[in-house]
């Protein structure tokens, strides 16, 4: 199930890459509400093997949503807003 966006649609998009594709995001948002608005599915893969992770507590708290953005290292999805021409790296 994708996320449908119900307010905030007046504000700029933006662009960036997740692996390589690219993706597009409102102004404001944070990485993990755009990449499951764009219908990515993931953030991340669990090291524990129980399967793809689409973040859990939504505000920096735990570890389940880490992200790697290209020039600035891991980054929790959560709590990093989507910029212009960011790449990030799922893991």
């Amino acid at each position: 199930m994708i996320p449908v966006r119900l307010v905030d649609q007046a504000r700029p998009e933006i662009g960036f890459s997740v692996d390589g594709q690219a993706v597009t995001a409102r102004q404001g948002d944070t990485l993990l509400a755009a990449i499951l608005a764009a219908g990515l599915g993931r953030v991340r893969t669990s090291e524990f093997g129980d399967g793809p992770r689409a973040g859990f507590c939504w505000m920096g708290a735990c570890q389940d949503c880490w992200l790697v953005v290209e020039g600035l290292g891991a980054r929790r999805a959560c709590s990093t807003l989507a910029e212009p021409g960011m790449k990030v790296i799922r893991r």
